[in-house]
């Protein structure tokens, strides 16, 4: 593992982007142990203080942990799948609520990757997946008529959904649109009670999977997809003539 030399501004910052660098490049393994701190100074050419407050910035980004005792250390972190989407998501809830993106264009990428997802679940289904999708609905069903638990329901729902396509980089992706667009379909739900109608997609979404039915698995989204357009639409509308 070979580092550069680095200048004298903000030495931290620059020892931090070397090693995420060799994180990011392979040149660093999940759970390998770096050098000590003593170590890195001396290849570094700075002190054991600006090598721990380097490190201070990794562990931060969740990109290496600390460990006690005699096999103790700091080693790289295993990437957390569901850590990483919800920073995504995260994300994507602060662009959407300071209007950098359109729920129209979070809308617009839902329906590309969901139906993606669907059709990918339908090829590739199997009964633990299937089983946990009609976990989801029979929750949405038995709070039909509490609309917060509803919505939790739902993300489980489509969480579920993303799960059975097998793929972990639209796992990861999907968090960012599945969470991101969460605000605004809570409040779609609290405002229209028309989760009968979400049930009936879902239902039928199972179905279509269940019998590898890919184009129909596309369709049903697409069914959801638009609902959800056209309600968000209403509720715009609707506070548009409210400030008037």
């Amino acid at each position: 593992m070979e580092f550069s030399p680095v200048s004298q501004q903000n030495l931290p910052r620059q020892i931090a982007d070397q090693i995420r660098q060799a994180i990011t490049e392979g040149t660093l393994g999940a759970d390998e142990r770096l050098p000590t701190e003593d170590e890195l100074a001396k290849r570094f050419g700075v002190s054991r203080p600006t090598i721990r407050e380097a490190l201070k910035r990794l562990a931060a980004q969740n990109l290496i942990r600390s460990r006690r005792g005699p096999t103790g250390g700091t080693f790289i972190n295993r990437p957390d799948l569901a850590e990483l989407g919800e920073n995504l998501a995260s994300s994507t809830r602060l662009l959407v609520g300071l209007d950098t993106l359109s729920p129209e264009e979070v809308i617009q990428c839902r329906l590309e990757l969901e139906q993606l997802c669907a059709g990918l679940a339908a090829r590739s289904r199997d009964e633990t997946h299937l089983a946990q999708l009609e976990t989801a609905l029979a929750d949405q069903k038995r709070f039909i008529d509490l609309p917060e638990q509803f919505c939790q329901a739902d993300v489980c729902f489509h969480r579920a959904l993303v799960d059975a396509s097998g793929n972990g980089l639209l796992k990861l992706l999907m968090y960012a649109v599945i969470e991101g667009l969460q605000p605004v379909s809570n409040m779609i739900v609290f405002r229209y009670p028309e989760r009968d109608l979400i049930i009936d997609q879902h239902e039928a979404l199972i179905e279509a999977i269940r019998a590898g039915d890919e184009a129909g698995a596309r369709e049903q989204i697409a069914r959801q997809v638009e609902t959800l357009s056209v309600q968000m639409s209403r509720a715009r509308d609707e506070s548009r003539r409210s400030r008037a």
